[in-house]
C-alpha cells in the first residue's frame, strides 16, 4: 500500500516536481496542442529551464504567498509503482520505502489587470503525473490551495485552462469553479484558445 499526502515542496523535489510537469503535459495536452509547440515544452532543452524555474520559486519564492504544494506516495510494503502506466515511464528511479512526487500546484497573488491582487490569487499550475492519476491527488492539492490561500485573506482563486482540456474543465467545475469569461488566445501555429475559471473562497 501507499501512504499519501500534501505538502511545501523543498529543494530536494526540484527534480521530481519538474519531471511530473514535463510527464503531465506531454501526456495531457498532445490531444489539443500541436505536436511542436509541445515537443519545444517538453524537450531537453525545456527540461533545464524548468528545473532553474522551479528551483527558484521552490527556494527563493519572490513574497510568501508564492507557494509550490506537492503530492506525495510513500511505498509502505511491496505493492511497488506501476510499471508502465499511461505517462510511459517507470517509478524504479523511487525505491520502496522512499516517497515520491505524483503532482504539484502552485499559486500566488493575480496579475491580470482586471483583478485585486490583495484579496484574489492565481493557481498557476495543478498538474498529476499521468501514472498516479485518479487516487485523489488534484482534490488533495485543490484543498491545500484553498487552505493556504484562505488562510492568507483571499476571498477568490482564478486559473487560467486550456479551453479544449476537457478534463481539467471537468476537474474545476466539480469542485465549485467556473468560467468567468475571461479568455486569451495563444500562437502556437494555430489559435489555442484558454479560458479563466474562478471560486470563491471568502
Amino acid at each position: 500500500m501507499a501512504d499519501v499526502g500534501v505538502r511545501a515542496a523543498r529543494r530536494e523535489d526540484v527534480l521530481q516536481v519538474a519531471n511530473v510537469q514535463i510527464r503531465a503535459w506531454r501526456y495531457g495536452y498532445r490531444d489539443f496542442l500541436p505536436e511542436g509547440p509541445l515537443e519545444q515544452m517538453t524537450g531537453p532543452s525545456a527540461e533545464k529551464m524548468w528545473l532553474r524555474q522551479w528551483d527558484e520559486a521552490i527556494v527563493a519564492p519572490p513574497t510568501p504567498r508564492h507557494r509550490v504544494l506537492v503530492a506525495v506516495e510513500t511505498i509502505l510494503d511491496t505493492e511497488g509503482f506501476p510499471a508502465l502506466g499511461p505517462g510511459g515511464s517507470s517509478a524504479l528511479a523511487t525505491p520502496r520505502g522512499g516517497e515520491r512526487v505524483v503532482g504539484l500546484a502552485s499559486h500566488a497573488p493575480a496579475e491580470d489587470p482586471d483583478l485585486d491582487p490583495t484579496v484574489v490569487a492565481e493557481m498557476l499550475t495543478l498538474l498529476i503525473d499521468p501514472d498516479f492519476g485518479r487516487r485523489g491527488h488534484a482534490s488533495r492539492l485543490l484543498n491545500a490551495t484553498v487552505d493556504y490561500l484562505r488562510d492568507d485573506g483571499y476571498q477568490q482563486i482564478v486559473t487560467w485552462a486550456f479551453a479544449d482540456n476537457y478534463a481539467m474543465l471537468g476537474f474545476l467545475e466539480s469542485a465549485g469553479w467556473g468560467e468567468d469569461m475571461a479568455e486569451r488566445v495563444l500562437d502556437m501555429g494555430r489559435p489555442i484558445r484558454m479560458v479563466r475559471l474562478s471560486t470563491d473562497i471568502s
